[in-house]
């Protein structure tokens, strides 16, 4: 008897089968066809010194201690970094065309061929010049996030779903044309460590990822950034969130403000009888600091953490509730949007440096264009959680997303409901590869960098594509090198802060050539002055 196959768009969280593919066998191979969950990972910077800081109810402890707590080197909101979160999109997703706008040598409004855009998943009516009587400009360009995107791109739908006016208004991007080999995890694309190294860092965590490998996520990280020494953390639900400080039982037994003030006598007094002891030891001083410093950050942990709403989640009502970002059978009932929250919670907060959510099952050619566009519409969801919770805690974030090549069409057009009309994704393409980020600064929309005599629309898109629709791989060092890339984001990093002048230093085998060079692969004029 043979089986009827099924109709219709997969659902985001089915796994993919492909007849050209071989058997998954690899973790990479499982998280890209959807068998396995894509994880997140986390670095968050506290940026909160210069923009208004939700976090009022924190207590303070005691003037004589908090003098202690800095000379013991106990972290306070983070390094002072912007945060940095980056979604990688495991299996090779569509990123331009019909997500992002791409175009020519001279930006994104550069055309191309009707062919090329048939290549990227567009049919001749909706390229992004064709009339389009639906729309105010009578186009398929969508500019409400600075970056121009297509109008119908799923991406931009699932962003703008989660978004407020206000913070849409304080948000610009950049894509960056880029090839990178199809279905492997070999591609060094995962940044988090360049970012590291360019400063950034958390109170809690240095890194996190929702994977258990070196570089937290489904791709790699460029071998030459790797540091051991800063290896993620997993985090990719609440309880990896809240199981990160354990406040010890006398929380519970007394209030939140009884115990902290337990716990500053009790340093108080051993402190008084550090002094009258002589441990014997040479380095007598050394101890007694470490000893004085141990019982200072057991304060410290009470008073900022002792409160189960400080880290969970959950209970933060700007992320889950009535009135947060996602409902409670939103969060409930998706697993992304859990290890969304978790990421977000951690990064924007400072309660770590940078972070990288993974997500899969982005592998999907050959399953119709529903399904690609479903899953797209679900990224962007994500992409526009952590832009408005940036927002909501009125602090900058830098959103970078990527994948692990790409793919094209062949001109079948899905006519179903959430097929749109357009053509169906029928192979991977490596030419077709892209990547973009968001920046999001709660003064006011970005402004693209004005430090060379080029045109603005040249520093919104970094590099070009072909007429016929494949990258240009000499148009950047990033084109055709996937290390570049990274360093060419990490270069980004720095120059929100004013330091791009810091990336020769901090980079020193880096192949983004002198500085007229690297000025034309920045996007943006910084939008702090230096370190927060």
């Amino acid at each position: 008897m043979l089986r009827k196959r099924r109709r219709g768009p997969l659902h985001p969280d089915e796994p993919l089968r492909h007849p050209d593919h071989p058997v998954p066998v690899t973790r990479r191979q499982f998280i890209a066809q959807g068998l396995m969950g894509g994880l997140g990972t986390v670095i968050a910077p506290g940026v909160f010194s210069l923009f208004a800081n939700p976090r009022l109810a924190e207590a303070a402890l005691s003037p004589d201690l908090e003098a202690l707590k800095q000379s013991c080197g106990i972290a306070v909101q983070g390094a002072g970094r912007i945060p940095f979160i980056c979604i990688d999109l495991a299996g090779g997703a569509n990123m331009v065309g019909s997500n992002v706008l791409v175009g020519g040598r001279e930006g994104q409004l550069d055309f191309l061929s009707a062919a090329g855009y048939a290549r990227l998943g567009l049919p001749g009516d909706m390229v992004p010049n064709a009339p389009n009587p639906g729309s105010v400009t009578n186009d398929w360009i969508d500019e409400q996030l600075g970056l121009r995107f297509h109008s119908d791109s799923a991406f931009l739908r699932g962003i703008v779903d989660r978004i407020g006016p206000g913070t849409a208004a304080g948000i610009n991007g950049a894509v960056i044309p880029a090839r990178s080999e199809n279905d492997t995890g070999n591609n060094p694309h995962n940044p988090m460590y360049g970012i590291y190294r360019a400063g950034a860092d958390g109170e809690l965590l240095t890194l996190v990822g929702s994977r258990s490998s070196e570089s937290g996520g489904n791709s790699m990280a460029p071998a030459s950034m790797v540091d051991v020494s800063a290896r993620p953390t997993k985090i990719d639900r609440t309880s990896d969130v809240t199981g990160l400080v354990d406040t010890g039982k006398l929380v519970g037994l007394l209030d939140q403000d009884d115990a902290v003030a337990v716990m500053e006598s009790i340093q108080r007094l051993s402190d008084r009888k550090l002094e009258r002891v002589d441990t014997g030891i040479t380095r007598d001083a050394v101890i007694k600091d470490l000893v004085r410093c141990n019982y200072v950050k057991a304060a410290d942990l009470t008073d900022r953490y002792g409160d189960p709403s400080a880290l969970n989640p959950e209970l933060d009502p700007d992320i889950v509730g009535a009135g947060g970002i996602f409902s409670r059978d939103e969060f409930d009932g998706d697993a992304e949007f859990r290890k969304t929250a978790a990421v977000m919670k951690l990064v924007v907060n400072g309660f770590a440096g940078a972070g990288t959510i993974t997500m899969g099952g982005y592998d999907y050619h050959g399953q119709g264009r529903a399904t690609g566009e479903l899953r797209d519409l679900r990224a962007g969801r994500c992409m526009g959680a952590c832009l408005e919770y940036a927002a909501r805690r009125g602090v900058p974030l830098m959103l970078y997303v990527f994948s692990d090549g790409s793919l094209s069409a062949n001109g079948q057009v899905d006519n179903s409901a959430e097929g749109r009309g357009k053509f169906m994704w029928t192979s991977d393409n490596q030419q077709t590869a892209a990547s973009f980020f968001l920046v999001y600064d709660p003064r006011g929309r970005p402004q693209l960098y004005s430090g060379d005599g080029r045109p603005a629309e040249q520093h919104r898109q970094i590099g070009w594509f072909r007429p016929d629709g494949s990258v240009e791989t000499s148009s950047t060092p990033a084109s055709n090198n996937v290390n570049l890339l990274v360093e060419t984001v990490v270069l980004n990093y720095l120059a929100l802060h004013g330091e791009q002048g810091r990336f020769a230093s901090l980079f020193p085998g880096h192949g983004l050539g002198g500085t007229s060079l690297q000025d034309s692969l920045v996007a943006f004029n910084p939008i702090v002055d230096g370190r927060i």
